[in-house]
């Protein structure tokens, strides 16, 4: 199974809303095969409390529509669920130390780059 195509397109928004708000090491994980949830993860490192907070909002003021919400409050690891996207939004010392890319590492990567230079 490969992600979906609603999955896909809700990445690209959501990559560009949050290299918008000064998102930083975007990696997006095609998880559609290990789990029955979601197709794609999207993980992304903000620079402050207040960053991830904003980079939060922007992914979700870019889809135009409200995920379930976990952990706004203390702007540490923010996750977004939207269904077919799973977005995390870390503080650098947490992403360090949850390290889900590692945790993941057997779901194929999804290029970023291309999304960023794709207009909307």
């Amino acid at each position: 199974m490969t992600a979906s195509t609603q999955a896909l397109d809700s990445l690209a928004r959501a990559v560009r809303a949050a290299d918008a708000k000064g998102g930083e090491d975007l990696v997006a994980l095609d998880v559609s095969r290990p789990l029955p949830f979601a197709d794609v993860f999207l993980l992304v490192t903000g620079t402050s409390e207040r960053n991830v907070v904003a980079i939060a909002d922007g992914i979700e003021e870019a889809l135009g529509r409200a995920g379930r919400r976990e952990g706004h409050a203390g702007g540490r690891w923010v996750l977004l669920d939207f269904g077919d996207l799973v977005v995390h939004v870390f503080h650098q010392e947490e992403r360090m130390y949850y390290g889900l890319e590692r945790l993941w590492n057997d779901c194929p990567a999804l290029p970023v780059e291309p999304l960023l230079a794709a207009n909307p």
